[in-house]
């Protein structure tokens, strides 16, 4: 029988990728997807897949698919802070063996709220082999850690009952796969930023701070391949003893002012900018920008905050590595993309 796949997040960046990644990889399997609203061209393009449609609201729909499914796999990265945990109505509902596959963000990994760290480098590096019992204690405030904390506990509370993965990629960057959104945030808002910067790349303090990245097709494979092992009742997929798999994807690093400078000299290449030098701004500016009624420190978050990660799990468990280009050979698809050419 084929192994049942429910999906959410399908019409998104992340979510449509891994739909289209899966599907090429494993037209065999039983896919279902839970959208608010359907593609026009979707039955078309993926003509076996099965659509019930719904949101994170629809906890009996959540629950009724999760009871059927064999993996639970959330492609949905919300915008921090996250949307109300999605989980809780039916994780207690998954039958024995299930695995669920949970996307998070290396956001919780960001020191955006520690003033002191903005803008310069940050020597941390986290590791999803080694810091599982750092990952456990992170504070409230950190993005993502309200739905973590439910897994966290649901692990260990459940976890002969649900095997339970997060996937926690960092910044991601290159066109998706999907039918819906295939731009990425960063490269998007950073440009519209940059008319509040005098129509200039920026960056804060000493714009030393580091962020990791992966290209979206490094990622859809690799949310192949742990699906895969969930499928195979991999004993690797899931945390030792009471903790979830963690799962970083990130193939590269790097900081933020080589980020504006690339991206400046992209701009001024396309004739939207003079001057292609990063400007330093205050916070005063950063706080001006990438406005969110949710979340109104996200400009700190985006521009001036480390999070850094080693993807040593898939490495160990897959042979992870970059098979796309790296985000500053790439970084001129995004861009066009962004500017809409």
């Amino acid at each position: 029988m084929a192994p049942k796949i429910f999906l959410t997040g399908a019409t998104g960046y992340i979510g449509g990728s891994v739909l289209h990644a899966l599907v090429t990889a494993h037209p065999e399997y039983d896919i279902t997807v839970m959208l608010r609203k359907t593609p026009e061209a979707f039955t078309s393009t993926y003509p076996n897949v099965n659509i019930v449609q719904g949101d994170y609201d629809s906890a009996e729909i959540l629950a009724e698919q999760a009871r059927r499914a064999d993996v639970v796999t959330t492609a949905t990265q919300t915008t921090p802070p996250p949307h109300r945990p999605p989980h809780r109505p039916h994780l207690n509902l998954l039958p024995n063996p299930t695995h669920l596959l949970h996307l998070s963000g290396t956001g919780i990994l960001s020191d955006w709220s520690s003033p002191s760290r903005l803008g310069v480098l940050n020597p941390k590096i986290y590791s999803d082999l080694t810091d599982l019992q750092t990952m456990a204690s992170l504070p409230d405030d950190a993005l993502h850690r309200n739905t973590e904390k439910i897994l966290f506990h649901a692990a260990a509370e459940h976890g002969e009952k649900v095997k339970i993965a997060i996937m926690c990629p960092p910044d991601i960057y290159g066109r998706g796969l999907g039918l819906g959104n295939t731009q990425s945030v960063f490269v998007r808002l950073y440009i519209d930023d940059v008319q509040k910067a005098g129509n200039r790349p920026f960056y804060y303090n000493e714009g030393t701070n580091t962020r990791s990245w992966v290209h979206i097709e490094d990622l859809a494979r690799l949310y192949v391949r742990v699906v895969e092992a969930a499928v195979g009742k991999d004993k690797g997929f899931a945390g030792p003893g009471e903790y979830p798999g963690y799962y970083f994807a990130a193939t590269q690093e790097h900081n933020h002012i080589d980020v504006s400078r690339a991206i400046g000299n992209i701009l001024k290449k396309e004739g939207v900018i003079e001057d292609p030098e990063p400007v330093r701004v205050g916070l005063e500016v950063i706080d001006q920008m990438a406005k969110h009624p949710l979340f109104p420190m996200l400009a700190r978050y985006l521009y001036a905050s480390n999070s850094r990660s080693r993807a040593e799990r898939a490495e160990k468990m897959f042979g992870y590595k970059a098979a796309a280009p790296g985000l500053l050979e790439g970084l001129e698809t995004d861009v066009l993309a962004a500017l809409g050419r």
